[in-house]
Parts: C-alpha cells; sequence; structure tokens
C-alpha cells in the first residue's frame, strides 16, 4: 500500500529529513544537522516544532453528540466543559484498547476527535455503527494538518504570531494566523509546555513557514518523531501499539484515571470494572537502568533469582538523564524501588523499578 504524505512533505524533504513509516504515513523520523538528540534537547531546553498530520481527525455532531460520545469511550466528558480536552480510550467489550485519542469539547453538539493514525479508521467505524439517529461521525483524517509547537519558549513564539497563549492546560480556542482559521490546543506529547495547532490542510505550508519565522529569534529546531519518542518515553506516556492493545487494557496500562468509573456505560466497563476489583493482571511500570544497558522493547524482566515478572514495553536511552529509561508491563506483587533484571542482548543488566515520569513534566505551569 502507498503511504500517505503531509502536506508538509516538502518542506520535511528540503530540510533533509529522515523518512519512515507512521501509521501508514511516511512521517520525518528526524533532521539533518542534529537529529534526534539535538532535536529533544530543543524540546526541553528551547522549543521544537512537530508534523504531526499523521494523527486522525474525526467529527461527532448532531443533537446529544457530546452524550453519545460519553456513552462510548472511557472519560467522562461531563468533567469538563465547552473549549476544554480531554484524554479517553476507545475500548473493546473485552476491555482491550482500540485506541487512546484526545477528545476537544466545542459544545453538547460537537465534539472533534484525534485518535492515532493507524486506529482512526477503526474508531471512526465504531462509532459510526452505534451512531443513533441524528448523530453524524465524520472522517476529517486529511482535511486537517496539526502542528506542534513544544518547549518554555513555545509561548514566545505563539505571541509573535499574535496567537493566544493565556488559556489553561487541556484547553483550546480558535484564532488565525497567515490568513487561516485554526484551533490553537494547549495539549502535547512532550512533557514539556506547549501547543498544538489544527490547520486546514490547504493551510499547512503557510502556517508551517510562518511559525517557522516566529521561532527563529528562539532557536525553534524542526523536530522528528524519533524525539517524540524518546520525549513521551520520559514522561512515560503510553503509546497505542505498545503500552496500549488489544491485548493491554487501561487499568494494565494505568490509566485508570482517565476512566469515569461512576458513569453508567461505556464500552468495556464491565471487564475493566473486573480487572480493577480482581487485581490480578500485570501493571505497567517504570524502570531505570543502574547501569548502561539501553532497554528495548519485547525485552524480558525476571527478578534477581531469573524468574519472570514481565516485559518491557518501551524502551530508550533517556537524553536529558543519560541513562536507559523503560516502560513494562510487571506482575502486581513487585514494589517500586526493587531491582529486576533485565536481558540486554544476552548481558543480565540490574534495573530499578520506578513510578513514571522519569523527567518532571511542565506541561501545567500557568
Amino acid at each position: 500500500m502507498d503511504l500517505l504524505h503531509s502536506p508538509l512533505h516538502d518542506r520535511h524533504v528540503a530540510l533533509g529529513a529522515k523518512l519512515a513509516e507512521f501509521g501508514g504515513w511516511e512521517m520525518p523520523l528526524e533532521y539533518a544537522g542534529g537529529g534526534v538528540l539535538a532535536e529533544h534537547k530543543a524540546v526541553r531546553e528551547g522549543v521544537g516544532l512537530f508534523d504531526v498530520s499523521h494523527l486522525g481527525k474525526a467529527l461527532v455532531r448532531g443533537t446529544g453528540a457530546a452524550q453519545f460520545v460519553n456513552t462510548c469511550f472511557t472519560n467522562d466528558l461531563e468533567r469538563i466543559a465547552p473549549g476544554k480536552a480531554q484524554y479517553t480510550l476507545c475500548c473493546d467489550d473485552d476491555g482491550g484498547t482500540v485506541d487512546d485519542l484526545i477528545a476537544y469539547l466545542r459544545s453538547d453538539f460537537e465534539v472533534f476527535l484525534i485518535p492515532n493514525a493507524a486506529n482512526t479508521a477503526a474508531v471512526v467505524a465504531r462509532l459510526q455503527a452505534a451512531a443513533p439517529e441524528g448523530i453524524d461521525v465524520v472522517d476529517q483524517h486529511r482535511e486537517f494538518a496539526v502542528l506542534a509547537i513544544q518547549g518554555p519558549s513555545s509561548d514566545e513564539v505563539l505571541q509573535a504570531l499574535d496567537l493566544p497563549v493565556d488559556h489553561e492546560y487541556m484547553s483550546f480556542a480558535d484564532a488565525t494566523v497567515a490568513g487561516a482559521a485554526i484551533t490553537v490546543c494547549r495539549t502535547g506529547y512532550t512533557g514539556e509546555r506547549g501547543y498544538e495547532l489544527v490547520v486546514p490542510a490547504a493551510a499547512a505550508v503557510d502556517v508551517w513557514d510562518a511559525v517557522v519565522a516566529a521561532g527563529e529569534p528562539f532557536g525553534i529546531r524542526a523536530c522528528g518523531l524519533g524525539a517524540r519518542d524518546t520525549l513521551r518515553t520520559e514522561m512515560g506516556y503510553p503509546l497505542h501499539g505498545h503500552e496500549l492493545s488489544a491485548e493491554i487494557s487501561p487499568v494494565m496500562a494505568r490509566a485508570g484515571w482517565a476512566v469515569g468509573w461512576k458513569k453508567p456505560a461505556f464500552w468495556g466497563k464491565a471487564v475493566l470494572e473486573a480487572q480493577r476489583a480482581e487485581k490480578t493482571v500485570r501493571t505497567l511500570r517504570g524502570l531505570l537502568a543502574q547501569k548502561r544497558g539501553i532497554p528495548r522493547p519485547g525485552m524480558v524482566v525476571a527478578d534477581t533469582d531469573g524468574g519472570p515478572l514481565g516485559e518491557i514495553t518501551s524502551g530508550t536511552f533517556s537524553p536529558t538523564l543519560r541513562q536507559g529509561v523503560a516502560l513494562a508491563l510487571l506482575d502486581q506483587s513487585v514494589e517500586d524501588g526493587a531491582t529486576v533484571v533485565v536481558d540486554v542482548r544476552g548481558r543480565s543488566e540490574a534495573f530499578t523499578v520506578t513510578k513514571p515520569p522519569f523527567v518532571q513534566p511542565s506541561t501545567k505551569e500557568s
């Protein structure tokens, strides 16, 4: 199957991007002139610009749209007001995770969704099959681009564009830049203060160029999805297909905070409630290397006597800490602070079990 391209593809090629497949899209992994480490540092210390247009977009609209979405996904939309965004999950009846996504509540009649690229069609199909008469579910995957401006200097870049920066974390505001009507979302996937701009696809190049020009005095750097992955791993943020999947429920991923347990209904509720009560499933934990071992997904985690405890779901070298970090599904009997052993390419490497994040986040700073 031919890979899809972002509206910004030519900009990435001109910047010498190394391209790779993500959810059916060819997207920048890293750029020439620094690579993942330099891009990671730019976001932690200054400001980085990501193209995440591969992310899905869908609209649920009609009388009772918000109430309908609330009967489907795990989190409780009644916790937030219009103009706010919410992390939530779409589950199967068996509790497995179809996708994790952000819901943007515009009104009781309109909810905008950003799922993951590879799962957009599945999420839309499920919603369409369940939607009552009068509610439309529209796949808008190709209609919008998404630019993420992340880092301590992100406010300065937006202010240079006369874009709003005074809204709270997990909220959004409408604005205009480069002649295009856009949505400015105080969201992100890096752990740093930042924003995501939802832009009409036809205006994506003009908006990208405007952001680059505005960010030049602040040292803005184009960043690829390689740095996005190291940044989110340092935060302990889940990635679908790794920490969440058809086999890994929100309870296992320790995402129960994104479940409206008191709601009368949502997909997978009965199974998730049973998992929560029984406390027998493996759950997501953090691992911090005691020496030089670099963990990778699929590596086995054992106790110091060699008894199996679980498996790594995501692992990398942390550019901030300069050591290996990982997320792993482990038996619930394992306590924080315990030493475990990971088979790293035939070597037994010691890791300390800990609770993420590995790096202090600044997403909610006012």
